[in-house]
């Protein structure tokens, strides 16, 4: 076989680039294969840990942060090589197809070829091992999220001893105190140590510090905040209630701080032991609770805030600001019992005794809430307090109340609290809700100047929608949802889902959005330019250059959508299943808008009417203000706007009075009596039509003699008009004219008469005076008329029976 040169060349490039990139792939083969070992390993360990079931809940949490890792990378590495794989069967699709059984190809070609599969082959199994590796990561996390779901729910359905039973109140009494008493004991003890005192001593002035900071910021944070409120106000949004948000939040932020600093001032002095640290850690959160819902009773009920979302009678007020209050105190609660619990190992049954109190308490605290929001009706700014939504929620909220109790005197302690204190919770979200709403809305009352009246309009309604969206992470958190559920959920999200070979996933379709709202906004620039600068300056009346507008939208937008679906990664290919899929949907049920779509394309392409024709269709007369693809809007002379599909101009026939020119004939009607001079009758006609200044000379008006009617003699004054819009007018103008010219000439013009004839009077003269009617003899039959255009009616001197009566009409 004769060796072609070109071939053998262009061979021995590609093999040079190929051992160069396998060099270079070899490199960070050996890089992954020391990471997929590593995998392996903790894969390995994982199932153990699984078929072992013993590990605790925060060894489990801590490994499957170690697979969520693995698994994003993997997730990555599976469409690593995407680019060379398609670059690689290019290639091979380039040498065309392998030889059929019998046949050869050159040398150099075969040699490619296999040396390019392989590179292909090597090219997919990262892809291959990552997609494997990805599947098992996943169905390992599956496998410790069942069996911690599995412990939750264990915990939630286990019955202890019940806190009603006599024989744990002393038990749990001896054991509180036990805890109080070495907790006081390890802190004295912790104060009187050499080394509390040496750092004490070399702290102070830090302590005193940050003591003093601390006292300063709780005493001082209101007046400090409302006097930044007051300078801020300056520069506008007084009366909107934004500043006063900002000035609460100021508050409750400084004296947090002040809390803080008090905390860390106490850390600093070493006179706490490990248990007096777990409480000192703890308090910040309790002071942060007793102070978020201070701050929740003044943005929710104080009334001396104009900006105040619920109005309540004052002795209401205080009740629900009373309530608001306990229920952060028992939250506090909630938490000094789990505090306890942490710091000493309690009995189950102390466990389930000293709960009790707070669960009793809290349920009573919204009981009292939802009856005091029930008997009065607030006088609330804002409607959504009044729907459905909100009387569900007292439902539920009332139905915990009644339920967690009796949940934990049985025995279900965690249950009870797995349901009350979420209970409290949710209501506190829902109220921050309602208060950021408020804030985001009178913050655009403030920018778009509308003021209060932002507060009903559309934008309040998607500030709450957002809101919602955003709480429901927050409300699974509050009902039981570990935040490894959420990222779970958060990952599949980010992940996608798989069409054929293409993976649609969030970060593609926002690049569609992105890709194709650009490719939008330069079609409606360009449809711009050529509006206002281009289009004008060219020949085209304005009918065409709506079309040349009209086709360059929908070419730029059907481009934007191509060029976005690609940079999305969706194989355009595929497309042609939609496509099909959708001619079948077409067939059944979109005949209609197809028809008119395609119509409208037509009506732009062929152009027999424009903007601003007088046409009539359908017996529907008009001007055209707007073709779209779908329809064509025609503006009547009653001025409505009627919407006429565009297909009825395709399949009907259409007039256009005014297509190319305005120029129009108008036909005027006149009738004069018999005997009349027809000369003159045409005579006049033909002055009156040509001194209208509307008519034209050329072609000339002209009066035709139609013929002999059967009240009149009729003529026709037929003329070309200059604007044929103006014919209603004009019609107007010549019918005055010659009203006015026939009575001068005294040239009658007819109109219809009616002569009645009575078959037998003399029967109903008998009728009217009372006397029996006798026979009526045979009716002579009734004379015609000399001529049609009688001048006088014969009627009846007495009124005619309508039985007895014969009419025959004269015309």
């Amino acid at each position: 076989m004769k060796r072609n040169p070109a071939l053998h060349w262009i061979a021995v490039a590609l093999a040079a680039l190929i051992l160069s990139v396998s060099f270079a792939w070899a490199q960070f083969t050996d890089e992954q294969s020391a990471y997929f070992e590593k995998w392996q390993a903790t894969a390995a360990r994982a199932d153990e840990v699984i078929a072992a079931r013993r590990a605790s809940n925060a060894a489990l949490e801590e490994l499957r942060k170690d697979l969520v890792r693995y698994r994003e990378t993997f997730q990555k590495l599976r469409n690593s090589n995407a680019a060379r794989i398609r670059t690689l069967e290019e290639q091979i699709a380039a040498l065309g197809p392998p030889p059929e059984d019998g046949q050869t190809e050159p040398e150099e070609i075969a040699r490619l070829r296999e040396e390019l599969n392989r590179q292909l082959t090597q090219a997919r199994v990262p892809g291959i091992v990552a997609e494997q590796a990805y599947s098992r990561a996943n169905g390992l996390i599956a496998e410790i999220d069942r069996i911690i779901r599995d412990r939750q729910k264990s915990e939630l359905l286990h019955r202890g001893p019940s806190p009603l039973n006599p024989a744990h109140w002393g038990e749990a009494l001896a054991e509180t105190a036990e805890v109080f008493r070495g907790l006081a004991a390890e802190t004295q003890a912790q104060i009187s140590a050499p080394s509390a005192r040496e750092q004490r001593t070399e702290n102070a002035p830090f302590i005193a510090g940050l003591i003093a900071l601390g006292l300063l910021l709780l005493f001082r944070a209101r007046a400090w905040s409302h006097q930044f409120g007051d300078y801020m106000r300056q520069f506008g949004g007084r009366g909107t209630g934004v500043w006063n948000f900002l000035v609460s939040v100021a508050v409750l932020a400084l004296q947090f701080a002040g809390v803080v600093a008090i905390v860390n001032a106490v850390r600093l002095s070493g006179s706490l032991g490990f248990r007096g640290s777990l409480v000192l850690d703890a308090v910040p959160v309790w002071a942060a609770i007793l102070l978020f819902y201070a701050w929740l009773n003044e943005r929710l009920f104080d009334a001396r805030h104009a900006d105040a979302i619920v109005f309540l009678s004052p002795q209401m007020q205080d009740k629900l600001r009373r309530d608001v209050t306990a229920a952060s105190w028992l939250l506090v609660l909630q938490g000094v019992v789990g505090l306890l619990a942490q710091i000493e190992t309690l009995s189950e049954a102390t466990r389930a005794v000293i709960a009790f109190p707070g669960i009793v308490l809290t349920a009573l605290v919204l009981y009292h809430i939802n009856r005091l929001t029930r008997s009065e009706e607030p006088k609330e700014r804002e409607p959504s307090e009044r729907t459905g939504l909100i009387r569900l929620v007292r439902r539920i909220v009332r139905l915990l109340g009644m339920t967690a109790p009796l949940l934990a005197a049985i025995g279900y302690t965690v249950a009870a609290e797995a349901l009350i204190y979420p209970a409290v919770l949710t209501l506190t979200l829902f109220s921050v809700g309602v208060i950021l709403q408020r804030f985001l809305t009178d913050l655009y009352g403030w920018l778009s100047g509308k003021g209060c009246e932002a507060r009903d309009s559309l934008f309040a309604v998607l500030a709450g929608g957002l809101i919602a969206l955003g709480a429901v992470p927050v409300l699974a958190l509050i009902w039981g949802a570990r935040i490894a559920d959420l990222s779970e959920i958060w990952a599949k999200f980010l992940a996608g889902f798989q069409i054929g070979d293409t993976r649609i996933s969030p970060t593609a379709f926002l690049g569609y959005v992105l890709v194709f709202a650009i490719g939008y906004v330069l079609t409606r620039l360009v449809q711009s330019g050529l509006r206002t600068s281009l289009l004008p300056k060219t020949g085209l009346d304005p009918g065409g250059q709506n079309a040349v507008v009209a086709g360059t939208g929908y070419v730029g937008i059907f481009i934007a959508a191509m060029v976005a679906i690609s940079t999305a990664g969706i194989d355009l290919s595929s497309i042609a299943l939609v496509a099909g899929a959708l001619s079948v949907g077409i067939g059944f049920g979109l005949q209609t808008i197809v028809s008119n779509f395609v119509s409208g394309i037509i009506l732009l392409i062929e152009r027999p009417f424009a903007i601003g024709d007088w046409i009539e269709v359908n017996g529907l007369m008009g001007y055209v203000r707007d073709i779209s693809v779908r329809s064509t809007r025609i503006e009547t002379f009653d001025r409505t706007d009627v919407i006429v599909p565009n297909s009825d101009f395709i399949t009907g026939t259409v007039t256009n009075y005014t297509r190319g020119n305005t120029v129009g004939r108008a036909i005027v009607p006149v009738g004069v009596a018999y005997g009349s001079d027809t000369r003159k009758v045409e005579k006049i006609l033909l002055e009156i039509a040509n001194a209208h200044p509307m008519v034209l000379a050329n072609p000339a008006p002209m009066v035709v003699f139609q013929g002999f009617g059967a009240d009149s003699l009729d003529f026709e004054i037929r003329a070309i008009l200059r604007d044929v819009n103006w014919v209603l007018s004009v019609k107007s103008d010549l019918n005055y004219e010659i009203e006015r010219r026939f009575r001068e000439e005294g040239i009658e013009i007819p109109f219809s008469q009616r002569d009645i004839w009575l078959r037998n009077p003399e029967a109903l003269a008998r009728a009217l005076d009372g006397t029996a009617p006798e026979p009526d003899p045979a009716p002579a039959p009734p004379t015609a008329p000399s001529r049609p255009d009688t001048r006088t009616a014969s009627a009846a001197p007495t009124p005619p029976d309508l039985n007895d009566m014969d009419a025959d009409s004269d015309r």
